[in-house]
């Protein structure tokens, strides 16, 4: 028996919380890393002992909390020969660090006994507690695996990250985290099979869990807690939003409740009414609703809804939709909320897009015609003897700028498309709008 094992072992027995008592007790037991644990990659390497310079000395493991990381650094450890500290970068100070790494020199030089040295949270660790990482980690003292959620090309010092290898651990998808609970649900070591759970219930533990593992058992344990206890031998949703103080949502992804929410979304943000707005945006986070979807309307209102009445709506909807992108949820949340509050708060036109609407129906409608012929391309052999009047004047040539020449086709010659409100910036961009058309068409 190795030593996870007898650690595990150890926990159930004493009671340990149920996401202890699940920690994998072999790689072939993680779930949703597969891209981490090929045969030969570093980190079987080193959960296996492979030991040597084909090993790596240090590793970082980056990733959504739930996914492993500590579960990862557990398996390191029982390779055989190995001893095992934990620090906690919230509590641990300098002088931890280097109480740790004397030690671990020490064992290394008087019985070869390798240590590994687990530092969870390692983005809280200042530069100086990093720095003191160092010696040990070049001269293979121990053999680090830090943990960090945020990202570690900001949050660890160039030299360490350069001396550890990066591994990056991919959010658990709700097939993932089903594989995790249904193992709990049947495992000796976890439920063993004393209560079944519903459907309904799975699916709201998947709400709840939201791609993290930890907080799926949690969540498990406690609505299996609060069944039993009752004399219950099945997991309900009732019993479960009980257990864990927190509404199971009657929400569908690929229901009526999806297009309903998101309608009265968009409706509440472009009736400007940031509560309700926030409200809906709740509901659907809460729900399990992809934040990359929810983003995507946003970009989409900031030109149907806002335009031009506020010309910075449609740069904040994309960067709340980059920033999704980057760091996901539950961070995400918060862009979403600041370009949600940002679109509701602002003036309103639907201008651009009934100008845009305009201009495809006159097309569909056959408007168009040739182009007049100053506008035409002149840079192809033996353009200027193409027959045809009028001559292109630069408008840059003017003194203002603008030059008064005919633009659009014959067809569309007095045809208005844009028709700016007075909402806003484009108040100020309608007044310009009707003096540059007035000059440009020379009226």
């Amino acid at each position: 028996m190795d030593l996870f094992e007898s650690a595990a072992d150890d926990a159930a027995a004493a009671g340990a919380p149920l996401a202890v008592r699940m920690r994998p007790a072999t790689l072939d037991e993680v779930v949703g890393q597969d891209h981490l644990l090929v045969p030969g990659s570093p980190l079987r390497r080193l959960v296996e002992g492979d030991g040597g310079l084909a090993a790596p000395a240090s590793v970082i493991l980056w990733g959504p909390p739930g996914t492993g990381k500590t579960t990862l650094a557990y398996l390191v450890s029982s390779a055989t020969e190995r001893e095992f500290t934990q620090l906690s970068a919230v509590n641990a100070g300098v002088k931890d660090v280097r109480a740790v790494l004397e030690q671990a020199k020490r064992r290394s030089g008087m019985s070869g006994r390798e240590t590994v040295l687990f530092i969870d949270e390692v983005h809280r660790f200042s530069k100086t507690q990093q720095d003191a990482l160092l010696p040990a980690v070049e001269n293979r003292w121990v053999t680090l695996v830090a943990a960090t959620t945020e990202n570690p090309y900001f949050s660890i010092v160039s030299p360490l990250l350069s001396r550890s290898l990066l591994l990056t651990l991919a959010q658990l998808d709700d097939v993932g985290v089903t594989e995790v609970l249904r193992r709990a649900i049947a495992s000796p070591r976890g439920l063993d099979n004393a209560v079944a759970v519903s459907d309904a219930a799975m699916d709201h533990l998947l709400r709840i869990a939201g791609g993290d593992a930890r907080r799926g058992l949690t969540a498990l344990e406690a609505g299996a807690g609060a069944a039993l206890a009752q004399g219950l031998t099945s997991l309900d949703v009732d019993t479960l939003e009980s257990a864990v103080d927190r509404a199971a949502l009657r929400y569908d992804r690929d229901g009526d409740q999806h297009y309903d929410v998101i309608s009265a979304f968009i409706k509440s943000i472009r009736g400007s009414d940031a509560d309700a707005a926030l409200h809906y945006l709740a509901r659907m986070i809460e729900a399990g609703e992809d934040p990359r979807f929810i983003a995507r309307r946003l970009v989409i209102l900031a030109s149907e809804d806002v335009g031009l009445a506020d010309p910075t709506a449609l740069p904040v909807a994309v960067a709340a939709a980059e920033a999704v992108a980057l760091v996901g949820l539950p961070e995400g949340r918060i862009n979403l909320a600041q370009a949600v509050l940002h679109l509701a708060l602002a003036p309103k036109s639907n201008a651009v897009v009934v100008a845009v609407d305009a201009a495809l129906a006159d097309v569909r409608r056959g408007l168009a015609g040739p182009v007049p012929r100053h506008l035409r391309d002149q840079h192809y052999p033996g353009a200027r003897s193409v027959p045809g009047d009028g001559r292109y004047v630069y408008p840059h040539d003017e003194p203002d700028g603008v030059a008064a020449q005919q633009y659009p086709p014959d067809a569309v010659l007095e045809r208005s498309y844009y028709e700016p409100t007075r909402h806003g910036a484009e108040g100020r961009l309608g007044e310009l709008w009707a003096t540059l058309r007035a000059r440009v068409r020379g009226s």
